[in-house]
């Protein structure tokens, strides 16, 4: 069997009795980092054989690993935190594993993608899960703007020495007024969730050391749907756009040019999504 194992994402305490069981019967780890997994494995006196499995040579270990499967041996799968495949690597062990007609178990635990939503308090009836976005502006604000009309909850995950300017490309495409969350550093002594505006937590991160250590998650609302008589959702997007670099006015106008909606429509929405202009 290929057990596909979840492991902590900071507080060893959340390393499940399942997981250990599973860890331990397993002949095998396939781990992202076998350094960092093998630490783990030490903590708790798990002794087991290590085979790293990464992005750069998945494809050329899942034949190895089938074969051990064939031979009556069982096989964990991990990553360096979190539930494995979750914008980590595993998928095609996992396709090539059930084509050759082994059983792959999962051992559900942590996910920092959950663990954000649970307490980002924006809905999650509804949600979408984009992963890291590009690392160049251009290509992440493209990214962005195929995101700037989707009204579920999108959930991103960041590094540290981008999420700066990832905010700030956040803001001019999905709108500075967008209400959002940032998670970091989840389950861990200096763990932080801060909610703010786009713009807000743009400025925070750019001016707070902290804000640029550690694991984030940066949780989005989604856009607002189209309200009968209102504004249509391009009219909107194109707004908010615009009222990240021009004043109230400006932007009304225009985006009135742009749209052809009404500037007195236009002019007293940006005042909702800038209030006290």
């Amino acid at each position: 069997m290929l057990y596909v194992v979840a492991t902590p994402i900071g507080n060893l305490g959340d390393l499940s009795s399942r997981a250990l069981d599973a860890l331990r019967a397993a002949g095998t780890v396939a781990a992202e980092d076998t350094r960092h997994s093998g630490a783990l494995l030490a903590h708790f006196g798990i002794r087991a054989r290590l085979l790293s499995l990464h992005e750069h040579n998945e494809e050329a270990r899942v034949s190895a690993l089938v074969q051990r499967l064939a031979a009556g041996e069982s096989v964990a799968l991990v990553s360096d935190a979190g539930t494995p495949l979750v914008s980590d690597p595993g998928y095609r062990l996992v396709t090539a594993v059930r084509a050759a007609g082994f059983r792959v178990s999962p051992i559900p635990g942590p996910c920092a993608a959950i663990a954000a939503l649970s307490v980002a308090g924006l809905p999650t009836d509804r949600f979408v899960f984009e992963g890291f976005l590009p690392a160049r502006s251009a290509a992440r604000r493209e990214r962005l703007a195929g995101l700037a009309d989707e009204s579920r909850t999108i959930v991103f995950y960041e590094s540290a020495h981008r999420i700066a300017a990832s905010l700030v490309d956040m803001g001019a495409v999905l709108g500075v007024a967008r209400e959002a969350v940032v998670a970091r550093e989840l389950t861990k002594l200096h763990e932080e969730v801060r909610d703010g505006t786009l713009e807000a937590l743009a400025v925070w991160a750019a001016d707070d050391e902290n804000a640029r250590r550690g694991e984030i998650v940066v949780v989005v609302r989604g856009a607002p749907e189209p309200e009968r008589g209102g504004l249509d959702v391009q009219a909107r997007r194109v707004l908010e756009v615009l009222l990240a670099e021009l004043p109230v006015k400006q932007a009304a106008r225009l985006a009135a040019d742009i749209t052809g909606e009404a500037k007195n429509a236009l002019y007293e929405e940006a005042l909702r999504l800038r209030p006290g202009t």
